[in-house]
């Protein structure tokens, strides 16, 4: 087999830069180490880059980027250390990368990648909170803490300490497609509801009020301060589940619907949906406007094996939705469609996130660290997720599963031939990192005694084809010659965020 055969990393970042500017977007990020040796933008290309290969550690990151095809792909020709990943990330900015996050959902939505995910034209954002993961030894400073009891080596219970981090999330959801928009780490004393209307306004600020249509909470966003600042300050409309029985409105939802007939019946995914439709009832003293209350019962044929025999049981679930805000032109079925899209979250996002993607898994416990790696994994779910669904015609059809795609991407790492200018290298360039010998103690660095017009000294050897286009200064480290390309992406970035 040639590298012929080995195209699918080239189809990925082709698309990528295509549809997303992923090269832009690399040209953006950067960091607060004062003159560092390795620039920003191979550390970031090989930390995108191990998530889509799926790779969990900095360690063994470590060990991938010694390999000279993955040095021509990010277009630095020496591997990068575990200690530099961490150092790294600790230094970099979240800001930048929640933006260069944004700007890709917004690159989806102009392309028309969302339509899918709309119920009955609605575009729907579900919150939800997720754990990520705990420890009972290290913390950092923004890790919440909590006592619990445990049995020690003796089976004696005794009380410790443990640490965890937390963030509420914001999910785009929708049938085929979910994708998470924003998060907000949850600080120690923080109440989840609060969090969440931080998160919201946020969104409004950074998306706009049109960017989706409704929200989708679960019951314990089910509460008036909650549901009148989300209709009335940022005006989307709420979809909450009501399990408090001991609401008012919980009773007089059962009681108006006992021995009543459904309004609506549907069929959802062979389960019989019965419907009732309420409006104009009152929900508390905190939230004093009518809202409408959405009851669905949903019945199905199970098939189980009990004592060796397989029998056939009937199931049933009932639900309840509160609707604040206007969703009074879409029926009871579409109502109770986008109250379901809430697990899509927990399925779709946190669940592929904590099984395949090693999110409960921290590779550096740092604030500053846990922010943005969790940032750069969301961005390559994303990337990944589009190219699959969006692009990749086998995936779509079932022929092949995310997990083999990934497997293809790394093979074709290995054994293909990487995409000229990506990583800011030429086509020359590359030929001469890979022919090039590694610098050694004896090998003279001219770095302060270059000539002024001379592009890259022997130290500059990032093989960035940009900063031959710039002269070269005194004292100039290799991460500076990036500066000019990174400033100019930041200001399209900016530009275009504004035109927007």
């Amino acid at each position: 087999m040639s590298s012929a055969d080995f195209t699918q990393l080239n189809q990925f970042v082709t698309y990528a830069n295509k549809r997303l500017d992923l090269s832009l977007l690399a040209g953006t990020f950067a960091d607060g180490r004062p003159r560092p040796e390795i620039a920003s933008r191979p550390v970031w290309l090989s930390l995108v880059l191990g998530e889509v290969a799926h790779i969990p550690s900095f360690l063994q990151l470590e060990s991938e980027t010694g390999l000279p095809q993955w040095q021509r792909w990010v277009g630095y020709r020496h591997k990068v250390s575990h200690d530099t990943f961490g150092y790294v990330s600790e230094h970099f900015d979240p800001e930048p990368l929640r933006r260069g996050a944004s700007w890709i959902h917004r690159k989806l939505k102009r392309g028309k990648a969302f339509e899918a995910s709309k119920v009955n034209g609605l575009l729907t954002v579900s919150l939800d909170t997720n754990e990520q993961f705990c420890r009972d030894h290290r913390c950092c400073a923004d890790c919440l803490s909590r006592e619990i009891t445990s049995k020690n080596a003796d089976g004696q219970e005794v009380n410790k300490t443990q640490y965890y981090h937390k963030q509420v999330y914001a999910q785009l959801s929708g049938p085929q497609w979910s994708v998470i928009l924003d998060f907000k780490p949850m600080r120690q004393g923080e109440e989840e509801g609060a969090v969440a209307l931080r998160l919201l306004r946020r969104l409004r600020k950074g998306y706009g009020p049109r960017f989706f249509d409704a929200v989708v909470v679960d019951s314990w966003y089910a509460n008036g301060p909650f549901l009148k600042t989300v209709v009335a300050e940022l005006g989307w409309p709420v979809v909450a589940v009501l399990k408090q029985e001991r609401y008012e409105v919980h009773q007089e939802v059962l009681a108006l619907t006992r021995g009543r007939k459904p309004a609506q019946q549907v069929q959802r995914d062979g389960r019989r949906v019965a419907i009732w439709d309420l409006d104009a009832l009152r929900f508390s003293d905190t939230y004093p406007d009518p809202v409408r209350v959405v009851r669905a019962r949903e019945t199905w044929t199970e098939r189980q094996r009990v004592a060796g025999e397989w029998q056939k049981q009937e199931k049933e679930q009932n639900w309840i939705w509160v609707v604040a805000g206007d969703l009074g032109g879409y029926d009871g079925g579409t109502i109770r469609d986008i109250g379901h899209l809430r697990w899509k979250i927990e399925n779709h996002a946190l669940g592929e996130l904590t099984q395949h993607e090693h999110l409960t898994h921290c590779s550096h416990h740092h604030p500053t660290a846990v922010v943005a790696w969790l940032w750069i994994k969301l961005i390559a779910f994303t990337l990944l997720h589009a190219f699959a669904i969006l692009h990749g015609k086998t995936f779509r059809l079932g022929l092949t599963k995310l997990n083999e795609l990934r497997k293809q991407l790394y093979r074709s790492l290995l054994c293909g031939q990487p995409i000229p200018w990506f990583s800011g290298c030429s086509a020359h360039r590359y030929t001469q990192l890979q022919l090039q010998p590694p610098l050694t103690a004896e090998a003279p660095r001219l770095t302060q005694r270059e000539p002024e017009g001379h592009a890259l000294s022997q130290r500059q050897e990032t093989g960035c084809q940009h900063a031959a286009l710039t002269p070269a200064r005194k004292n100039q480290t290799p991460a500076q010659t990036t500066t000019l390309t990174h400033l100019a992406a930041v200001l399209v970035l900016s530009w275009w965020e504004e035109q927007e």
